[in-house]
């Protein structure tokens, strides 16, 4: 099913929300306090939790701390955070439910293709206010920003942190000795013969020998010009190093098959993505500009209506292909990962409309998800429920199936539909309409806001 999933921290009234609530000053006090650093508790499963020292970097794109451990990731960076949370509201919270929090000094972050969680707990109220609200303004500011400069700006960080990365001894400067230790880091497999021509034509100040940062910058796009593109604008430049807007036209039209190119779109495209003054000025786009446009959005492939729902959504559920996700709960492998609430929350935001549940008999009568005769953790049903049913239509609004597969006593199976009902309520479609008689399934467009049970009793199990 097609519909349109605008994380929340992507909408800009959010971030217009966000900024009425919060002056500039405020907001500068928050980045101030981060950048000093914050002691805070990192909780873990099974643990009291690690005191380590928290701070964001200079730059505003990282989390940082020391680690115990060599082999520990030690952060975080802004770009991949999803979602900042206000109190225990995370699974390892829930681990230390017993213990005495003040639920005003937690914070979870959750970040990462596989939402992981970062449970931190401050000593005071005023510190966790501080990091949310900073956190929050800085995820606002960068889901906010037009896509290419975003990039853009990931992409400087990034490059900033590698030459910082690379000059051990910290004077500011790489030779050539880091620079080969740094391609070699990168995987970048290229002569040293042309890592050394490369190098000298980059070396232009009088430090004859290294490389400031700004040399730097220019050695990495010599070393990452894409040699296909620059052939390809050769080919319509007549060999010079730019296009006019004659010439990017007829690409569009030859290579794009592009369609009624006006010059007032040409010049809008020199405009957004050559990044040299002189060149807009002389309505040409260099290699830098014309690789950051066919690198951009406005090239893909991929249909832009798509992005909104552009199907008829009035068909019987059968008729369509429904993105599925097989044992949800687990965080990673099969045979020992992690099992997690909050797995349930990430793929239902990200658009999954099929969730696996997979239930087992637990202590205290309580039935448990897991999966079954492997070392991989439980997790009660009931947390599960309650996370799909939090979470379920914040994205989409189209029905959600949960599979269950059913490995319990029929005590526990009683247990199962009563947490159902309870949880879900009208929630919970349990018309007739799927029963025996039935000629059609209902479609998505009726379901919309409902959970539907797809249940099937275990193979191996009870």
């Amino acid at each position: 099913m097609s519909s349109r999933l605008v994380n929340r921290k992507g909408d800009p009234q959010y971030r217009r929300h966000f900024l009425t609530d919060n002056s500039t000053f405020h907001v500068e006090r928050c980045m101030g306090v981060m950048q000093s650093g914050t002691q805070m508790v990192k909780l873990k499963a099974g643990s009291k939790g690690l005191v380590r020292l928290f701070y964001l970097d200079d730059h505003r794109s990282c989390i940082r701390w020391r680690p115990s451990r060599k082999s520990e990731k030690a952060k975080i960076t802004i770009d991949s955070l999803y979602k900042v949370t206000e109190g225990g509201q995370s699974d390892i919270f829930h681990r230390h439910a017993d213990s005495s929090l003040d639920p005003t000094c937690c914070f979870t972050v959750y970040h990462g293709n596989h939402m992981e969680s970062l449970d931190l707990v401050t000593t005071n109220a005023e510190e966790a206010r501080t990091w949310i609200t900073g956190l929050r303004y800085l995820m606002a500011g960068i889901s906010d920003e037009d896509s290419l400069a975003k990039r853009q700006r990931t992409h400087d960080q990034w490059l900033k942190q590698t030459f910082e990365e690379a000059d051990k001894n910290g004077d500011g400067f790489l030779n050539i000795e880091e620079i080969y230790q740094l391609l070699h880091k990168l995987n970048v497999n290229l002569p040293r013969r042309k890592v050394k021509q490369m190098f000298q034509e980059a070396d232009t100040d009088d430090q004859q020998g290294t490389l400031t940062y700004e040399e730097f910058s220019v050695f990495y796009k010599m070393m990452s010009l894409r040699r296909d593109l620059f052939l390809l604008m050769m080919a319509y430049s007549d060999r010079k190093d730019h296009l006019t807007t004659e010439e990017l036209a007829n690409l569009l039209r030859n290579e794009q098959k592009m369609a009624n190119v006006t010059p007032e779109y040409v010049a809008e495209i020199i405009d957004k993505f050559e990044r040299s003054d002189e060149n807009k000025q002389r309505g040409v786009i260099g290699i830098e500009g014309f690789t950051s446009f066919m690198r951009s959005p406005t090239c893909d492939i991929f249909n832009p209506l798509h992005h909104e729902v552009n199907q008829d959504m009035d068909q019987p559920l059968c008729n369509y292909f429904i993105a599925s996700s097989h044992n949800t709960y687990l965080t990673g492998d099969q045979l020992l990962s992690h099992s997690k609430t909050d797995m349930y929350a990430w793929v239902l935001q990200s658009g999954c409309r099929c969730v696996e549940v997979d239930c087992w008999d637990g202590p205290d009568g309580e039935p448990m998800v897991q999966h079954g005769y492997t070392l991989t953790s439980k997790i009660p049903f009931k947390s599960v429920i309650a996370t799909i049913n939090k979470y379920a239509f914040i994205n989409n609004q189209y029905p959600v199936i949960l599979s269950i597969e059913n490995h319990c006593s029929i005590q526990q199976q009683k247990k199962i539909a009563q947490y159902l009902r309870e949880i879900f309520g009208d929630k919970l479609d349990v018309r007739d309409a799927l029963s025996r008689d039935s000629k059609t399934l209902p479609s998505p467009q009726s379901l919309q806001g409902k959970i539907l049970i797809k249940g099937r009793p275990a193979v191996n199990g009870p």
